[in-house]
Parts: structure tokens; C-alpha cells; sequence
């Protein structure tokens, strides 16, 4: 693959990079911005070359990236103009374009407008400005996966397209797992603390001062946690007795986090982690970040990589967290300069397989039109795998046991666009079935634990008897070798592990993401994975295996952050309900809510009237001027007085104002979903926007073996022959999903 990168940002390069670690050819115009400690491995792999070059490269590249609209049309690919007929057009513009943000700050304000920062649980319940660029790094994610999507869709139709991957699209693939609303249901409260909604699924201090996480979801671990600890009192309340989950009703949730932390203070962290350790709940230690790529399950996962770059010297980077059985390990290296660089000699064909009868609006609603895939996983990150390839086109198929998945109902968000298939693979007959049905079909998805694919004979090389060129996709929590490699894996026990938690902390509390940093990322990077492999699948070079892990996306999720080199400055922590890093750059509480500002420079407030000299003498005398005077405004007020002089101002959404959005819901990023019994829920809609693809049908979300017949009998299995087995019940055929309006999950 030929690749221009003319991207500036974040988002852009990422995608960029994503497509030399998988081998790509890429060219990166040069330009002027600002580097910043993460372009050391945003650049790895690419060739820098003057930008006068640009138009006669991107006339040979299979795929170029932009961030600028003026950019593109200068390169001869305009956003304006038709679909490019043997090229895919990536663009991935930034937020607030021509206002002069660094993006780190643009990625804050995108937080800001797109409900995410007002998701956030802390004490006092307003906005909690994040450190990390997530939405940034999912946007340029997710990008990558579009594109690639996009040369799947150009192999079996010999045409390219243009795909765009806006800053919405990111913060959506970022907070899908928290971006829904429902008109008669009000939003959940965020003041619950650092910790979260759930104290038996949160951050609690030992007696050393060290803080841990407990990650008791569920009865069982709850149980073996309160014996530990000492808090079996806790289940003797009629109402938790009667219903687990009023452990975390808003009455009774902050006696129960007081009593669970009492407990705690009875021994040292040391002391805590090996009991848990030993009765096999969930538990893991706050970690630092900045020592999180020595750690030797990274090491062991091959996630600490060290290259020579030319501007810092030897700097260590995290590596790519996507692996292949049928692709070498990446041959990472650092950006090279050349004022005469061309393209290579070789490259992949074009040839259309078929020519499609209107080219200029293919069939489905993404470039995956065609393909199958069977989405084995359960609770988050795999149904979410399966939910986004969903969103590009592929027919998805959720499998589920005859007992259900557990989390399908307050998961509802992340199981959409899929069919559902209720069977139960223990059974033979059930298996047989199963192997049947993936003869059909391109893509088999889980997120087991390791060795459980291997006992149920769904691995690469079981599958391989029913269709040898098919493709496995597994999701571990720790990547099945190394010291941690076969332990269960919980987003947020890994948030803390990884050091994501004190990093958003900074010397306060540590800070239990919201969003759902690692799930969500490791679900885009399996989704990524398994598009790249398809391409190799459709390009006639077989099947294999891809694999990834909420360990690696850890490092992924912190790139930026963990990059090191000497002189490096030191990347931003956070603090108490942190509200930005300074007084002109921050949220500030209004007439109307809340509003997130950035100034140039601290005389701006001067010059507005929203400070006085004596202000300016210090950052805490500033930010209670600031505070004051936007106390007594609304959010357009403050807005009209900054941005005249150069301000930027955003007001932070809730999700209810972003999700009823006439915009969003006008351009297709949102959409509205009603439910059997009249019940709405809107929802994101759009998670890219594909030129050749226009239709965008709202995914709704399926019930458990809705589709069992119809998808066997597609397979090609007799109708009698599945009655038979519904009637022994190894499968089952069920109802549409009731509705589940308001239901929600962090």
C-alpha cells in the first residue's frame, strides 16, 4: 500500500502510523506545527518529504490522509468534489479548525461539546477536563479501521471512496457505552466521587496510604470481597439481601463504600493483593504510568519498543497492539528525511472483482457489505468489536448460549446491528451446527479467556476444517503469555494497573475513567485487526489469526503519555474533579451551566472585563476573577465577550444536549431508536461517514436468538433440521428485545 500522510494533529497521524505498522509504504508531507512528545511514535515508519511534492504523490497513493479541507483539494483529492475512483480518500479534520488550539486542548473541548467530560463521575458533579487526548486516539483509531474498510470494499469492487472520521465520530466510538438518552429518563447523577457509581467495583486507600482497585462486579466476587474484608454485614440490609443491585442505589451506595473502605484500613495494600490474589477476585494495585512500559507483561506482549528518532535520540514508545499469525511482527523504525523520496515498485493489485451496477452508491451501509462475521463475545469489548464492524457494512451474527449473555440488556448500546443466534456449542449437534454456519461465513470474534476457544474447538485451526481461509479475532485481558498472560482482564482493573487512574488523579484521589477507556479501545483495535486480515482474506492470501488485549490497549490508550526520551517534559496529571490545567484553560460554572474556556493569554480576561489587574498576579486569583464573573453569565454572554479577542468557548453538553441535538440528529452522527413498546432512546447513529455508502440505517440491537432460524437456514440448513434442534433446545428461537430505555451501564 502507497499511503500520503497530510495530516496534522493527533487523529491523523495516528491513522497514518496505524498503516505503517501494518506494512504500508508511507509518505508524510512536511509541515510546520508544533511537535509534541507523542509525533515520536506518530511518525515512526513514514518518510518525511517536502510538501511540494504533495499532489504528484497522492496521484500514485492507494490511500491519503488529510486533516484540511484547502489541503485536500490542493492535492488534488477535495472534499467537494465526486468520489475518487482508485484511491481511498481518508479525512480526519480536528476540532475548531482556523481557532489556533493545540490538540491537546482541541481533544479537551471535543470532550466538552460532545458530552464526555460532563459524564464523568467526581465529587462535585460538574466537568472533569481529561488529560488524555481519548477521544483523539479512538478518532485516529478508528480511522485506520475505516480506511482499511475501505481497500477491503475497493478489492471486491475495484473502487475507492472517500471516508471521513470527524471528531464526533471519535468522541462516539470514545463513549458509546454512556452516550444515550432517553426523554422520560433523567441522567444519572455524576457526583458519586472518583470511584464511581458501584463501591464494590472501585478505588479505596489501604493503611500504608497506597490505593488499590476492587473490581467485585457480580455476586460471586462481591461475596468472596466482603468475607475478606470483613463487610459481610453489608448483604444482611432487606434491601440488598432481597436485590443485589440496591448496592449501589443512591440512599445506600455511600454507607456502603464507607463501610467497604473501613475495611481496607485494616491492612496494607501489599497485604490486601495477596488475599484477593489467592481467592481469585479481581483486585490490582494504582500503578505509575511512567514506568508502565518496563512493566514485563508489556515487555513479554512486545508493547516496549525503542527507536532512534532524529530530533530526540533514543526514545522508548509503546508498540502496536494488533498481532497477526499470518503477518511479520512489525520492523518499526524511526522517521526518516528525504527531499527526493518515490514511490517503491511493488504494490498490490486494483482490479475490480465485480463492477457494481450503480458505482456511485454501492449496496449496504459500509465498505464490509458482504462479509459475515459470528460475534462470540460477551459483556463489553467483544459485542462492541462485533457492533462496529456492524457499522461498516459487515453482516454480524451475536452468538450467544442458551442462557444468554449476561450483560445484553444493560449492554444494549454495544450489541447493535447485529442478528442474534442463541446455540448452545457444548452440545454436538450444536456444534456441528456451528461449524456448518461458519463455512459461510469470513470472521469468527470472541473475547474468552485464554484456552477456553481451544476447549470449545472454535481456534483458527478447528475453524479451519469448516472454511479454511477463515479469520479469528480474539480479545484477552492480558494477551495469554507473559506473567499475567492467562488472568481474567476488567477494564478498569487495568486502568489502575496501567497507571490511567492515577495519571487523571495526579496527587489526589486516583480517578476511575468513566469511559470505558480500555474496553472500548481494545474493542476499535480488534475491529481494526480484523479488517486489515480481511483484506489479506479478499485479496486471496487466507485466513489467520488476530489477536489483542485490554494490556496492550493500556498502552496504546496512554501513547503519548509513555513516550520517553531525555529532556522529555513531563506529561500533564490531573487532580481533585480537575477542571483544566490553568486559569485560561478550564471550565468555569455559568448562568446556564458550565462552559470550557481557553485564552491566548491571561491579559485576554483583562481586556474582556472579566478580571482586574490585581487578578492577573497570580493562577488562583485569576481563576476566582474568571470564576466570578462567569457565575453571572450564560454561556453565550462569556462567549461574545472572549472570543473577540481570541478566546475559544464551548459549552460542556450533557448528553441529553448533544443527543437531541437538532444538528447531530440532522446530519446522521445521532439517531432514535423505538423501542416494541413506544419507548425512545437516541443513540449514536453514524461512526463514519462513506462516500459510496450513503444509506445509514439506525442499528437496533437484537434478542437473544432472534435470528436463530433465519441464520441457519441461510447457512444452509434444512428448516426440518432446525426445528429439531430448537425442540431439543441446543438452540433457541427468540423474541425482538423489549425495550431497555434508560438502562445504562457506568
Amino acid at each position: 500500500m502507497r499511503v500520503v500522510d497530510a495530516t496534522s494533529g493527533i487523529a491523523g497521524p495516528i491513522a497514518a502510523m496505524i498503516l505503517g505498522d501494518f506494512g504500508a509504504q508511507v509518505i508524510r508531507l512536511e509541515d510546520d506545527s508544533a511537535e509534541l512528545p507523542g509525533s515520536v511514535m506518530w511518525h515512526r515508519n513514514k518518510t518525511i518529504t517536502p510538501a511540494q511534492r504533495g499532489a504528484a504523490l497522492a496521484a500514485g497513493a492507494d490511500v491519503v490522509v488529510t486533516s484540511d479541507a484547502g489541503h485536500a483539494a490542493a492535492l488534488g483529492v477535495p472534499l467537494a468534489g465526486t468520489d475518487p475512483t482508485g484511491q481511498v480518500h481518508l479525512h480526519v479534520p480536528g476540532w475548531g479548525a482556523g481557532q489556533g488550539l493545540d490538540p491537546l486542548t482541541a481533544d479537551r473541548f471535543v470532550q466538552a461539546e460532545y458530552g464526555i467530560a460532563r459524564r464523568q463521575t467526581s465529587f462535585g458533579g460538574g466537568p472533569v477536563d481529561c488529560v488524555y487526548p481519548f477521544a483523539s486516539y479512538l478518532q485516529g483509531t478508528w480511522a485506520a479501521a475505516s480506511a482499511i474498510a475501505a481497500l477491503v470494499g475497493r478489492e471486491n469492487t475495484g473502487l475507492g471512496q472517500r471516508v471521513v472520521v470527524d471528531p464526533l465520530h471519535g468522541a462516539i466510538v470514545a463513549a458509546t457505552t454512556t452516550m444515550f438518552a432517553d426523554p422520560l429518563v433523567s441522567l444519572p447523577t455524576t457526583s458519586v466521587g472518583p470511584g464511581g457509581p458501584n463501591p464494590a467495583f472501585g478505588t479505596y486507600q489501604c493503611r500504608d496510604g497506597q490505593w488499590l482497585f476492587l473490581g467485585a462486579l457480580g455476586v460471586k466476587f462481591q461475596d468472596i470481597a466482603f468475607e475478606l474484608l470483613g463487610t459481610t454485614d453489608i448483604t444482611s440490609h432487606p434491601r440488598i439481601a432481597a436485590n443485589r443491585e440496591e448496592i449501589y442505589a443512591v440512599d445506600l451506595r455511600d454507607q456502603v463504600r464507607a463501610r467497604i473502605a473501613e475495611g481496607f484500613r485494616a491492612k496494607d495494600r501489599d497485604v490486601w493483593l495477596a488475599e484477593f490474589a489467592g481467592a481469585a477476585c479481581p483486585a490490582s494495585a494504582v500503578g505509575d504510568r511512567d514506568t508502565w512500559l518496563d512493566h514485563p507483561q508489556i515487555i513479554a506482549l512486545g508493547q516496549r519498543i525503542e527507536i532512534d528518532d532524529p530530533h530526540v535520540g533514543r526514545a522508548v514508545t509503546g508498540g502496536n497492539p494488533v498481532r497477526f499469525s499470518g503477518m511479520p511482527e512489525p520492523d518499526y523504525r524511526a522517521r526518516i528525511y528525504s527531499g527526493t523520496v518515490d514511490w517503491e515498485d511493488a504494490r498490490g493489485g486494483t482490479q475490480p472483482r465485480r463492477v457494481p451496477l450503480d458505482a456511485n452508491r454501492l449496496p449496504g451501509r459500509g465498505p464490509l457489505h458482504g462479509m459475515r462475521v459470528l460475534d462470540l463475545g460477551t459483556v463489553l469489548a467483544g459485542p462492541y468489536a462485533g457492533q462496529l464492524l456492524a457499522g461498516l457494512g459487515a453482516d454480524v451474527m451475536k452468538v450467544e448460549t442458551t442462557g444468554g449473555d449476561e450483560f445484553r440488556v444493560r449492554g444494549y448500546m454495544i450489541n447493535r446491528g447485529q442478528r442474534g443466534l442463541s446455540i448452545d456449542l457444548r452440545d454436538p449437534r450444536g456444534y456441528v451446527a456451528f461449524g456448518e454456519l461458519a463455512g459461510t461465513c469470513h470472521v469468527v470474534l470472541d473475547n474468552f479467556r485464554p484456552g477456553v476457544v481451544e476447549r470449545l474447538r472454535i481456534d483458527l485451526e478447528s475453524l479451519r476444517a469448516f472454511n479454511p481461509d477463515i479469520v479469528t479475532t480474539s480479545i484477552t485481558g492480558y494477551g495469554g503469555i507473559g506473567p499475567l498472560g492467562r488472568q481474567p482482564g476488567y477494564d478498569p482493573v487495568i486502568q489502575a494497573l496501567s497507571g490511567i487512574m492515577r495519571g487523571q488523579g495526579g496527587a489526589a484521589e486516583p480517578v476511575f475513567c468513566t469511559v470505558s477507556v480500555n474496553d472500548v479501545g481494545v474493542a476499535a483495535l480488534a475491529a481494526l485487526g480484523t479488517c486489515a486480515a480481511l483484506y489479506q482474506q479478499v485479496s486471496g492470501r487466507g485466513g489467520q489469526a488476530v489477536a489483542t488485549s485490554l494490556v496492550a490497549t493500556s498502552a496504546y490508550m496512554q501513547n503519548g503519555e509513555l513516550v520517553r526520551f531525555a529532556g522529555r517534559p513531563p506529561a500533564e496529571s490531573g487532580g481533585r474533579d480537575y477542571p483544566g490545567p490553568s486559569a485560561i484553560s478550564r471550565y468555569y460554572a455559568c448562568t446556564d451551566g458550565w462552559v470550557r474556556v481557553h485564552l491566548p493569554s491571561a491579559e485576554v480576561a483583562l481586556t474582556a472585563g472579566m478580571a482586574d489587574a490585581a487578578a492577573l498576579h497570580s493562577d488562583e486569583s485569576l481563576a476566582a476573577a474568571l470564576g466570578a464573573a462567569c457565575k453571572e453569565l450564560s454561556s453565550k454572554e462569556i462567549a461574545d465577550r472572549l472570543e473577540p479577542h481570541g478566546g475559544t468557548v464551548a459549552r460542556g453538553r450533557d448528553n441529553k444536549e448533544l443527543l437531541f441535538d437538532e444538528v447531530t440528529l440532522a446530519d446522521g452522527h445521532i439517531g432514535m431508536v423505538t423501542w416494541p413498546d413506544g419507548n425512545r432512546s437516541y443513540m449514536p447513529r453514524q461512526y463514519a461517514a462513506f462516500g459510496r455508502h450513503p444509506d445509514n440505517p439506525m442499528m437496533g440491537t437484537p434478542g437473544m436468538g432472534e435470528h436463530s432460524r433465519q441464520i441457519l437456514v441461510e447457512a444452509g440448513i434444512e428448516g426440518s433440521k432446525v426445528d429439531e434442534l430448537i425442540e431439543a433446545g441446543v438452540v433457541v428461537q427468540g423474541e425482538p428485545l423489549h425495550s431497555v430505555a434508560g438502562t445504562g451501564y457506568r
